[in-house]
């Protein structure tokens, strides 16, 4: 992460993040609550090793971080606008058309996973085809690459096919709760219908 995206994302979530001194100490500072979470996010690192690189303790940095990262979320979450209307998927389709040639193309939908240390007692719950432990991460992105839905938490040892199915996207999918388009011509009066494009792990 650049210094720029960093001091942007530190101004959003300090009101959120922010506590006040006491007269027993100093509260720990905005910055330092978001640094220490980007590092746990990006690492992986658990508590110990960070109490050390960052010189707060473990039973802070336990409250630190899902505080940040909910703060996070709620910044953020303005950046994910899933389409609510016809004319929303519309202006998705048109710009899959005019960007890569692909017509009523609604998004491309992919998973991955990321790697987790294996939590006490799961088994192979969390065992994926890569031999690794892993939560995934799934998503759908518009014809710029920029996210439109995502959905994170699936165990890893669900294939991508199993992991939409678990998500709210599917769900309102196959119940047809979207507003997606009806199918229109596109070339000498032939319907087609408005599809999400993935690799053959999705039926």
């Amino acid at each position: 992460m650049d210094e720029e995206t960093y001091v942007e994302l530190l101004s959003l979530v300090s009101p959120f993040i922010a506590k006040c001194d006491t007269v027993m100490r100093k509260a720990v500072s905005p910055h330092e609550r978001l640094s220490a979470t980007l590092r746990f996010l990006a690492t992986g690192r658990s508590l110990k090793d960070m109490e050390y690189s960052t010189a707060i303790s473990r039973p802070a940095l336990s409250k630190i971080i899902p505080e940040t990262c909910e703060a996070i979320y709620e910044v953020l979450k303005q950046y994910i606008q899933f389409p609510k209307t016809a004319s929303e998927w519309l202006k998705i389709a048109s710009d899959f058309d005019e960007k890569w040639q692909f017509p009523h193309c609604l998004g491309a939908i992919d998973g991955k996973h990321v790697r987790i240390v294996q939590p006490k007692d799961s088994g192979s719950y969390y065992f994926n085809y890569k031999k690794t432990h892993s939560i995934v991460l799934m998503a759908i992105a518009n014809a710029h690459c920029e996210f439109i839905y995502c959905d994170v938490g699936t165990n890893g040892r669900i294939s991508d096919g199993g992991v939409i199915n678990n998500t709210l996207f599917y769900e309102k999918l196959v119940n047809k709760q979207l507003n997606i388009p009806e199918p229109e011509p596109v070339t000498f009066d032939l319907d087609l219908e408005y599809v999400f494009v993935g690799d053959d792990a999705f039926a």
